[in-house]
């Protein structure tokens, strides 16, 4: 089996989410099944129905962060040796070569991502484009509009 990289602010979420799930919602919907139970005919009953839908996608999520979490390849940044090469975990600041404009990026794992938190997932186009690169370089990612050309201006570990 592949294993899921993740950083260790990622696993950590997936850990509390997970708990949330377990403690908190799990519970709840339990509780919500037995109320719509008491009234009565099930078959009939749009609250047992929800509930119940509920139930299936809490205990799917469950399932699928604890099989990310056994998969999991947990990545500090600040440990990571890479010589300056943009790795997992790296952040990176660039500067579109067309519009001069200045970005920076964290590559984190799919759970992680977010891009109005500047974090985006290793299997993205432009993280592709730039693992292995290292300061100075032009990474050319290819985008819906075309072909957009950054030159790397510092790799962070962080």
């Amino acid at each position: 089996m592949q294993k899921i990289p993740l950083t260790i602010l990622g696993a950590d979420l997936l850990k509390q989410e997970l708990q949330e799930l377990k403690s908190v919602a799990r519970p709840a919907v339990i509780e919500a099944i037995a109320e719509a139970r008491s009234h009565g005919d099930l078959s009939e009953n749009a609250e047992y129905e929800a509930a119940k839908e509920k139930q299936g996608f809490i205990e799917g999520r469950i399932a699928e962060i604890e099989h990310k979490l056994s998969l999991a390849h947990i990545i500090d940044p600040k440990e990571t040796n890479a010589d300056g090469k943009v790795v997992f975990g790296a952040t990176v600041k660039m500067q579109d070569l067309e519009t001069e404009e200045v970005v920076s990026y964290q590559i984190v794992g799919e759970d992680e991502a977010d891009i109005k938190k500047a974090k985006i997932f290793v299997g993205s186009p432009i993280a592709r484009a730039l693992i292995g690169k290292e300061e100075g370089d032009v990474a050319e990612v290819q985008a819906p509009g075309g072909v957009r050309e950054y030159e790397i201006l510092e790799v962070f570990y962080i």
